[in-house]
């Protein structure tokens, strides 16, 4: 059982979604960057749906150190059905990787400041390693594979007038440093289109936009665990940028949904964005909803901006408005919106804060 009743709530609402369950029968997943956000989400919800439904499926995350995996899988490490692999995708798989019937590939370089400081180890864990994941899914004959991408391939569209669909690609300055991630993922969604069409295999791409809510792990760093953790401390927002890059976000659990309706139901090589179009805005507009609805005006956004802000390492000012279409077409809905997902990211936050210390209801 999770130590938090909003997790627990979002868990059953993703298997009240009428996903293809019965598709998972008895099958086998591999889940990379299983102690990530959207990675151990997956794997939590996979968990779940098994024992709502008597599924049978057996669960592989795969993590780079098991003793974060034990940690993040405190009320789950002894779920039979779940089990631990210690790979670092960038090098070939252990022979403890047995055969696989899905995957959904999620393990990746996430803080923009290693982006900017290893470069050359972005890249090689995005393309290497995406190449190592889609091999072992097809020398098991894999029946479906989800990459998690980004919407951040999209790159810069300052024409952009309107949503943009899966077919527009905007442009990535090869000459940043911290371009190893967005040029990355552009070349693994390459790679996953490549092997669809050349080994026949149901490989689909999500786009996802930024993702967050119950399930954000401790030590987070990404700018809305920041707004959160500024409500929950009564402490100001404080931004590092002027905050005009618009927003594209997704709350976690309808990303899950999005992630396993895909790995039966996408298209071969196709990609698919995952986004709630109503909770676009730019990051300022978004910090002004934290503080004010949110927090209800307990806290302010103030501003400050360093003299070198290619420093930080923050990708540039976006103009981008992501269009759901194609996955909606599929039969997914998103279902929270932004202001609902602060809120459940931060009754999480403090049921799991509550827990750890010994003093909530789930301790």
């Amino acid at each position: 059982m999770t130590k938090s009743q909003t997790l627990s709530e979002d868990l059953e609402s993703v298997a009240q979604r009428g996903l293809p369950v019965e598709k998972y029968r008895d099958r086998t997943f591999l889940v990379t960057g299983a102690t990530g956000l959207v990675g151990s989400l997956v794997v939590r919800n996979l968990l779940y749906l098994n024992r709502r439904f008597a599924l049978g499926l057996h669960v592989t995350a795969v993590v780079r150190r098991i003793e974060k995996a034990y940690a993040v899988y405190e009320a789950e490490r002894d779920d039979p059905a779940l089990s631990f692999v210690v790979w670092d995708v960038a090098e070939p798989p252990p022979e403890s990787v047995g055969p696989v019937d899905f995957v959904v590939h999620a393990a990746s370089v996430t803080a923009s400041r290693e982006m900017t400081e290893r470069p050359v180890e972005t890249i090689r864990t995005a393309v290497g390693g995406t190449a190592n994941v889609l091999a072992l899914a097809r020398d098991s004959g894999a029946l479906g594979v989800v990459y998690l991408s980004s919407m951040e391939v999209y790159g810069t569209m300052p024409d952009a007038d309107g949503p943009v669909a899966e077919d527009r690609l905007g442009f990535i300055d090869l000459s940043s440093p911290r371009s190893s991630y967005p040029e990355g993922k552009r070349m693994c969604e390459c790679l996953c289109t490549a092997c669809a069409a050349e080994y026949h295999m149901r490989i689909s791409v999500v786009r996802l936009a930024q993702t967050f809510g119950a399930g954000v792990l401790p030590g987070e760093g990404r700018v809305f665990a920041q707004f959160a953790r500024s409500v929950i401390d009564g402490r100001d927002i404080v931004l590092r940028t002027a905050g005009l890059s618009e927003g594209n976000y997704v709350y976690a659990a309808d990303a899950v949904a999005a992630i396993l309706l895909l790995l039966t139901e996408g298209e071969p090589g196709a990609a698919y964005n995952a986004a709630n179009e109503e909770s676009h805005m730019r990051i300022r507009d978004m910090a002004a909803l934290v503080a004010d609805r949110v927090a209800e005006g307990r806290v302010r956004v103030v501003y400050d901006i360093p003299d070198d802000p290619a420093s930080t390492g923050y990708a540039p000012d976006v103009k981008l408005f992501l269009s759901s279409a194609r996955l909606r077409s599929l039969g997914w809905t998103p279902r929270v919106g932004l202001e609902e997902a602060y809120r459940r990211m931060i009754a999480y936050m403090r049921e799991t804060e509550a827990a750890s210390s010994g003093s909530g209801p789930f301790s």
